[in-house]
């Protein structure tokens, strides 16, 4: 199964490129910018791996279905790489994948034209697979844009900020990846338990996704990841929302700092340290393992086999990260 996804994951890639071609060649050059790249391909990968949860799969699946998963691996990987051309304008950034973010090497205005160029290939492509999947599509475009605004917004004066955060990352995280497994079950023509035990696992595992990059940010010395980026921005974080519940005394200072960014370098060395010791880190490595066991939880619909054991390897390697 392992050479059978990589070999239609280089299809994906191949597809992405086709998709991404205009006849203004700046518009190309600028929509492929980001997705040239790198990045992870989770969504697509997804995609691929639960279309392998239907009752005929491997060399066996029909070639309208491998098409059809083809075409919902490049939608769900197209909105993702518009929204993060969005991002990068709101949080002002100058690099994405270890390049130039596209409104740093150009400006704002081409990097949001070219993010909303994405979410159209995107839906021309939806609308190749039918309403439902246009329904779907809807749907957690509506869940990115509102998890966004949440956060940009901020909790209200009565809301828990913790809260407010979960249900941030839920929609700007959670939500694509989960529409991802229900694309791959849909169209492989999976039981319906089976397809929504396999989005609710994807939500949870994409949510788990994002909390173990909180996790790194802390503790990345060994990662390769530059700590303290998110304590230098001001960004909430699992682990700082845990930490700024406390109500020790001892922890004053760590709440002081995680009051507002914190741009000193001798300040974000003392932060990490204080958090590095702090019980919010293990309290957040709890969180992302716990929501980790009830992903894994949700696999026993499937039967035991290569696809089970691919989708709980996947959801360990997301604990291992924040481990």
């Amino acid at each position: 199964m392992e050479q059978r996804l990589r070999e239609r994951m280089d299809e994906v890639e191949s597809a992405l490129l086709e998709h991404t071609v205009s006849e203004a060649p700046f518009v190309t050059e600028a929509a492929r910018h980001l997705l040239t790249a790198g990045g992870k391909r989770i969504r697509p990968l997804l995609v691929l791996l639960a279309g392998e949860a239907g009752p005929v799969r491997g060399a066996d699946l029909p070639d309208v279905v491998r098409r059809q998963l083809r075409t919902a691996a490049c939608v769900v990987e197209l909105t993702h790489l518009a929204s993060l051309y969005h991002d990068d304008v709101m949080d002002e950034a100058e690099l994405r994948r270890g390049a130039e973010s596209a409104n740093h090497r150009w400006d704002n205005l081409v990097a949001i034209l070219t993010g909303d160029f994405l979410f159209a290939r995107s839906s021309e492509l939806t609308a190749e697979l039918g309403p439902d999947a246009v329904r779907v599509q809807a749907q957690t475009f509506a869940q990115l844009v509102e998890g966004q605004i949440l956060e940009t917004l901020g909790p209200g004066p009565d809301e828990d900020p913790l809260e407010h955060y979960l249900r941030v990352v839920a929609g700007k995280t959670g939500s694509l990846i989960s529409a991802s497994a229900w694309y791959g079950a849909h169209f492989a023509g999976a039981e319906p338990e089976v397809a929504e035990a396999l989005t609710s696992y994807a939500e949870k595992v994409g949510v788990a996704f994002q909390l173990s990059d909180d996790i790194l940010d802390i503790a990345s010395d060994a990662s390769g990841k530059t700590p303290g980026t998110d304590l230098r921005e001001g960004v909430p974080t699992l682990p700082t929302l845990f930490a700024s519940r406390s109500t020790d005394p001892a922890d004053d200072r760590l709440k002081a700092l995680l009051a507002g960014p914190i741009t000193g370098d001798a300040e974000v060395a003392e932060a990490l340290g204080l958090l590095r010791a702090h019980p919010a880190l293990g309290q957040a490595r709890a969180y992302v393992a716990a929501l980790v066991a009830e992903a894994k939880a949700l696999l026993e619909v499937l039967p035991d086999g290569a696809v089970r054991i691919a989708l709980d390897d996947f959801a360990d390697l997301i604990g291992d990260r924040s481990a």
